[in-house]
């Protein structure tokens, strides 16, 4: 098991980017999650905060799921159970805003695997989580397009070739790329403060980067003319005669000319 912090505080602005891997498909015919990977992002930046464990399913893996995730049963021999992680995995998860593609199929196995321990409270993670699915989230940007999450990062230039086999660590980082190219460009662009030193490196401060465009020649500027200054003011004055108080352009402008 991978964690990075034993314990997270909860943020109002964090999210956990998450995946599963499975005995097979669908939930209701006693399938298991044998794979849980998650990536924390807090201000848009990958944490290193992960959540990573293999799980003892107690029952084999159909042949078709072993292909796609090449995780063998004689593998998750000795592995933990859920109920031994359960706890864990709770707290890390609790309060966060989960990112996940085709987000019905996870918090399917996650909500079953809670109600297999009886722990009914913590069935339905949308109780304690907000649920974000990237898949719904990709259709409605790219209508009638293919939204697969290898399709995705083809689309948004993110580097895939790692990705012989569904892996659910792999998949969420991959998917963590995908999710802040999705909703708001690259994810090196920071606004935070400036490194302690004043630098706008990061170096030994947030290392936040912020990229500029060098070479870009001004705008012009365009004066107004005397005949569109003219108009301006009379309709200014028309506003004002209507309002019967000056308008907030000439409360702001006439008081500095004067």
């Amino acid at each position: 098991m991978q964690v990075g912090a034993t314990r997270v505080e909860q943020q109002v602005n964090r999210y956990v980017v998450l995946d599963t891997e499975t005995t097979g498909m669908p939930v209701t015919e006693g399938h298991r999650i044998i794979e849980i990977g998650c990536v924390e992002v807090i201000g848009r930046r990958l944490t290193g905060r992960n959540f990573h464990v293999y799980l003892q399913p107690d029952r084999e893996s159909d042949e078709g799921a072993i292909g796609v995730h090449g995780i063998t049963d004689a593998f998750l021999i000795g592995k933990p159970r859920f109920a031994d992680v359960a706890e864990e995995f709770f707290e890390y998860i609790k309060g966060a805003h989960l990112v996940i593609h085709n987000a019905a199929f996870d918090v399917g196995f996650i909500n079953n695997e809670f109600a297999l321990l009886g722990q009914h409270d913590r069935a339905d993670v949308s109780q304690y989580c907000t649920v974000i699915d990237t898949l719904m989230l990709a259709r409605a940007r790219h209508p009638g397009q293919r939204n697969s999450l290898d399709a995705l990062c083809k689309r948004y230039g993110i580097d895939n070739s790692g990705r012989e086999l569904h892996g659910a660590l792999l998949d969420s980082e991959l998917l963590a790329d995908v999710y802040l190219a999705m909703t708001g460009g690259q994810t090196s662009l920071s606004l935070a403060a400036h490194g302690a030193d004043g630098d706008e490196s990061g170096e030994g401060g947030t290392g936040s980067e912020i990229r500029r465009i060098v070479g870009r020649q001004p705008g012009r500027v365009i004066l107004a003319s005397a005949e569109e200054l003219e108009a301006h003011a009379e309709r200014l004055a028309a506003i004002a005669k209507s309002a019967g108080a000056p308008s907030m352009w000439q409360a702001l402008t006439e008081p500095a000319a004067s």
